[in-house]
């Protein structure tokens, strides 16, 4: 459970360090507008609770699927076929550039550890 958390903590700190930077902060609107859009649709027009609509979104776009929620309506299903399509990608570029600062920071602290303090 303390790993889980470590973990939870170290990638909250990638995107603190990313948001810095201009791309990060473009991948991560876009990541954010994405998933508050699906959950919008999915709470109007598939009218499933908004956190049952936030937790399908993320499952959709992270293409877990656990298939316990589905469309029900043919334009719940059309657009969630645009959806994947695009949130998708968004997605794994977002994730890809908060491990890329969890990287670097993981390597500015291993660089500093090996780094003689100054005589």
């Amino acid at each position: 459970m303390l790993s889980f958390f470590l973990t939870f903590r170290r990638m909250f700190r990638g995107i603190w360090r990313g948001l810095k930077e201009p791309e990060f902060q473009v991948l991560f609107s876009l990541a954010f507008l994405t998933i508050l859009s699906g959950t919008l649709f999915y709470a109007r027009y598939e009218e499933l609770r908004w956190l049952d609509s936030l937790y399908f979104s993320i499952i959709t776009l992270t293409t877990i699927g656990y298939g316990d929620f589905v469309p029900s309506t043919d334009l719940g299903k059309a657009f969630t076929i645009g959806y994947v399509i695009t949130g998708t990608g968004i997605m794994v570029g977002f994730v890809t550039q908060v491990f890329n600062h969890l990287q670097q920071a993981r390597l500015e602290e291993v660089k500093k550890k090996r780094t003689p303090p100054p005589e």
